[in-house]
């Protein structure tokens, strides 16, 4: 699984990084990125898919 986020669309709600703070990081606005390539091991998939189930604005693709 590999994730990316569309950053234009994030409105810094965090849930991201309170699912999965080993894949998303806020920044001092409290926006996130990915960490890394997005390369999602398969032990953090299920947080991950909770992360990206909860974003409440669709800002992350999984495939």
């Amino acid at each position: 699984m590999k994730v990316r986020l569309e950053s234009a669309k994030c409105d810094g709600f965090g849930t991201c990084a309170e699912h999965s703070p080993e894949i998303f990081e806020l920044d001092e606005w409290g926006y996130a990125s990915v960490k890394g390539d997005g390369e999602v091991p398969t032990d953090l998939e299920g947080k991950v898919n909770r992360a990206v189930a909860d974003c409440p604005v669709h800002a992350i693709i999984a495939t």
